[in-house]
């Protein structure tokens, strides 16, 4: 996919509606159009990476960068008590979106195995 073609890219230039609640000059976090759980955002590198198949070492600091934001914003999702981080990679993990995303989920306990 090209960048330009993908929903997140465009999210993260302002050219796809989206409700935003953190950005970076790294990422970008916004809430899930159809949430797992009452607290479920996408926290997704502002650079397209396809997933974590195409991470490099180039690619350190941003991805240290998902995790600092994911701890800011269960904070100030009220949710830093317990949460889970979801990346997904590829189709058969359930990949849809071929953009690397985290996915914050709170708000609800979680079971395990989760899936």
């Amino acid at each position: 996919m090209r960048k330009q073609d993908c929903v997140f890219c465009r999210i993260v230039r302002g050219e796809a509606p989206a409700q935003i609640i953190y950005q970076d000059e790294q990422v970008t976090a916004f809430r899930d159009l159809n949430p797992q759980s009452p607290t479920h955002v996408l926290i997704v590198p502002n650079r397209h990476i396809s997933g974590v198949a195409e991470v490099d070492q180039e690619d350190a600091a941003v991805l240290g960068q998902l995790f600092v934001v994911a701890r800011r914003v269960a904070e100030q999702e009220h949710v830093a008590d317990g949460f889970r981080l979801v990346v997904n990679n590829g189709r058969p993990a359930g990949q849809s979106v071929f953009h690397l995303h985290v996915h914050l989920l709170g708000g609800r306990a979680m079971g395990w195995p989760p899936g």
